[in-house]
């Protein structure tokens, strides 16, 4: 049971009646949603004409995503079309299985679900919540007026709220607004790619997402129990591309490829390969890091999710982390004056987030390991491993929202 609405204290002590959320992929459309829950009108404004209903691959909401859309009663919406992930296994280029983790057994277990539907199912709910998302508004510019803020778009257009809140991904426009000097992506070394199988012909793995380190590259797979399947690669590649560019080689070369870096693997890689016509690959393009950003906020403005914090994907918590961002934030305005919610939110989600991102980081490392790392990686992670006490891993999962918690103002 979640509550709706505002305290008396914080209707006293509040100054944000209306928001401008610029993005509508993931955490703009939830941020919107959780700003409504907590009693602030909000409007979601994204660059894009259309709507992305259709596009990308697959993703995992851990128990901590799920939890903070809980907060705001939205868990249903990943619960309704995700697929349970039960374990995470590490294997070796050999078939070695390495390590093995999960979340405590009282937390319940990660969701796989395909972006696209996720993309739906959040936009969907929103539009169920009366949250107005309009497309086509590709922001230029933002001036603060000493009351209020005003977002000016491409098109010419303008929209007034009390705050800004910038969720438009790795790539934001937002994020020099508030700091010009503000880091940009960068190349991590790999191009990724993966499919969505509806028959695989192989087992179940039973609830176990695989990751196999390759002696060439990387390799992840799922084989769920009606034998559909999912599967990604990340290829090491050293001079950088981009998607356009990935793309333009097209899905017959990359799937080449693709089989000539796991012809020595003894893992499934090359038959899920090659159960994949050219039509069903997803060629994701390069993966990027994203440098600590310094500054998330500047007066009437503020970032969350990938424009203020991009975990790689190899952390498996991205969309997880700008969930509990979006709810956060909302719940520091429900209660504080916009200066002191931002300051607020900072300080609860900076120590956090930036520690997650920590250890996707390293996961990357190994991923481009070259002969002598392989080796040694695979010699000492399963002694390693078993000296590890899962509750002291359990941090990234087992992390509350308390969202009828009031928000304490910065000391």
């Amino acid at each position: 049971m979640t509550r709706t609405g505002t305290t008396a204290a914080a209707a006293t002590t509040r100054t944000t009646r209306t928001a401008l959320v610029i993005g509508g992929g993931i955490a703009g459309p939830v941020a919107a949603m959780a700003l409504r829950h907590a009693g602030i009108e909000a409007r979601v404004y994204e660059a894009y004409d259309a709507t992305a209903d259709g596009a990308g691959g697959g993703l995992t909401i851990a128990p901590n995503g799920q939890d903070a859309l809980d907060a705001i009663g939205a868990g249903h919406i990943v619960r309704a079309i995700g697929t349970p992930v039960r374990a995470m296994g590490l294997r070796s280029w050999t078939g070695k299985d390495l390590a093995r983790f999960a979340p405590p057994a009282r937390l319940p277990a990660q969701q796989f679900v395909w972006r696209a539907d996720l993309y739906r199912a959040i936009y969907d709910e929103a539009e169920a919540r009366s949250v107005v998302i309009h497309h086509g508004k590709r922001l230029t510019a933002a001036t603060d007026t000493g009351s209020g803020i005003t977002a000016h778009f491409s098109d010419g257009t303008r929209a007034s709220a009390d705050i800004l809140i910038g969720a438009d991904g790795i790539r934001s426009t937002v994020r020099p607004l508030i700091e010009p000097a503000a880091p940009q992506p960068h190349y991590a070394g790999l191009v990724c790619f993966g499919a969505r199988l509806d028959a695989c012909g192989l087992p179940s793995t039973d609830g176990v997402m695989y990751m196999c380190f390759g002696k060439r590259a990387f390799f992840g797979y799922q084989v769920f129990d009606d034998s559909s399947a999912v599967w990604f690669a990340n290829l090491p590649r050293r001079d950088p591309m981009t998607t356009g560019e990935a793309r333009a080689i097209g899905a017959e070369q990359w799937m080449r490829t693709l089989r000539t870096a796991f012809a020595d693997d003894r893992t499934p890689a090359l038959e899920l390969i090659g159960a994949t016509g050219p039509g069903q690959l997803l060629i994701t393009g390069p993966m990027e890091n994203m440098p600590r950003v310094p500054t998330w906020t500047r007066g009437r403005m503020t970032l969350i999710g990938d424009a203020a914090h991009a975990a790689s994907s190899s952390s498996g918590q991205g969309a997880s982390i700008a969930i509990e961002s979006a709810v956060e934030l909302a719940r520091c305005l429900r209660d504080l004056p916009h200066d002191q919610a931002f300051t607020a939110y900072e300080r609860l989600r900076r120590p956090r987030v930036e520690r997650v991102i920590a250890v996707g980081a390293r996961t990357n490392s190994g991923k481009t390991a070259g002969p002598v790392g392989r080796a040694l990686r695979d010699l000492l992670m399963p002694v390693a491993m078993k000296l590890v006490n899962p509750e002291k891993a359990a941090w990234q999962f087992d992390h509350h929202i308390d969202w009828d918690a009031p928000a304490a103002p910065p000391a």
